[in-house]
């Protein structure tokens, strides 16, 4: 029987009411909380109160902002990794909450961790391959796996039978994840994809409004970035969270970053969310127009096959595998001459390329436009070339089409 169990704590509905669920199932163990701020600043005021009336010894209040940013979500940038579009808000904060859940577990020798995720969905899978590949011999609890509460309505039943205090209503019982990247919205009326998402309802988006709601006129920005990674906005040198908030602001004010998805989920169903993440939408698509002057074709090409594999690897909780490391390795490399500066205009919803410049640009204009000179080299590109290219390229064309007309005249 396990006498310390450290909880992954948000607070939400789903890990207050597993606090005293663990001390009435576990024999009055002692419950030790862990919450892991990744951005979600507001959501921890009175946190370690409403965590000790609720039957907690105590509570770690932990800031992996800059780690989150630094070792998670940069890496995912670089990649270019999206899932179903999805720019992976929730999937890469898994990991970085359970690194330090089994940290605080070994401080404090405990026999297990427990988790809040349900057995319907992709946490889970995210916190405890996590779990496994740091520390294989930890034991984990998934309440929602082994006890009979079977929906949120039963959750709140169970929390107002024992005077848990809820954020949440009963007519408000969204399914939300807010962190330094994103807000992802799940259940109610977004469960039926017919449903239109109520974006102009004044209490559904909070990091965003809606685009015909964004300003009559546009916003631009400049993001710089070193080695693919964004080091500045608007010429002023930010470290990486910072810079992520800022642009959470000037996005979320012009309506950037909602995105509606039906996404395919790890254990195998569909599943309906609405995201809004606005300064990840605009750092991916600033980064995307630095790599198009920096990036050979074969590099560019190549590198988008293997990010929708690193979208797949961070999704599915393989945070910690051999495969993602090596993949880092080959990002890295392509990252060396991805810097300068993207300006964007950012416009009711809308992201504008504004202006691109590095000085590891490989587009030429002389080269763009047919002049004589390219890097001070008479005939750079010789028009009358292209004649004996086309003939070696559409070699295969041309045998083909010889043979075809052979065996017609057969």
């Amino acid at each position: 029987m396990y006498k310390k169990i450290v909880l992954a704590y948000s607070g939400g509905l789903d890990t207050s009411i597993i606090i005293p669920w663990l001390k009435e199932n576990y024999d009055n163990c002692e419950v030790i909380c862990m919450a892991a701020n990744v951005g979600q600043d507001a959501e921890l005021v009175g946190l370690e109160e409403r965590a000790l009336k609720t039957g907690a010894s105590k509570l770690y209040i932990e800031d992996v902002q800059d780690e989150f940013v630094n070792d998670f979500i940069f890496p995912t940038l670089k990649m270019g990794a999206r899932y179903e579009g999805y720019l992976l808000g929730t999937a890469f904060a898994r990991p970085v909450i359970a690194k330090r859940l089994v940290e605080i577990a070994e401080k404090e020798n405990a026999d297990a961790v427990c988790h809040g995720c349900t057995g319907k969905g992709n946490d889970q899978v995210r916190f405890e391959l996590t779990v496994k590949a740091l520390a294989p011999d930890l034991k984990i609890i998934a309440p929602w796996r082994i006890w009979d509460i079977k929906s949120r309505e039963q959750e709140i039943e169970y929390a107002e039978l024992h005077n848990i205090p809820l954020t949440i209503n009963r007519e408000t019982n969204y399914s939300k994840d807010m962190n330094l990247w994103h807000l992802s919205h799940e259940g109610l009326d977004l469960e039926d994809p017919a449903n239109e998402p109520l974006y102009n309802n004044d209490e559904f988006l909070e990091l965003c409004v809606s685009p015909e709601n964004a300003p009559d006129t546009p916003t631009y920005v400049t993001v710089g970035f070193e080695k693919g990674i964004p080091v500045s906005l608007n010429n002023e040198i930010l470290k990486g969270t910072d810079l992520i908030k800022k642009l959470n602001r000037l996005g979320g004010d012009n309506g950037i970053g909602l995105f509606d998805v039906v996404e395919n989920r790890l254990v195998g169903m569909k599943s309906r969310g609405v995201y809004e993440t606005p300064g990840g939408t605009i750092l991916y698509t600033a980064h995307e127009v630095l790599e198009s002057i920096c990036l050979d074709k074969e590099t560019s090409h190549y590198k988008a096959v293997m990010a929708l594999k690193y979208a797949e690897l961070v999704y599915n909780g393989q945070w910690y595998t051999p495969l993602r490391e090596a993949m880092d390795a080959f990002v890295n490399k392509t990252q060396e001459t991805v810097t300068g500066e993207v300006k964007l205009k950012l416009y009711k919803g809308n992201i504008m390329n504004a202006g691109v410049k590095s000085p590891y640009s490989l587009y030429n204009e002389d080269i763009a436009s047919f002049g004589e000179t390219a890097y001070g080299q008479k005939d750079a590109y010789n028009q009358k070339d292209a004649e004996g290219f086309i003939n070696l390229f559409g070699l295969p064309i041309t045998v083909k089409a010889l043979q075809e007309k052979e065996m017609r005249k057969q």
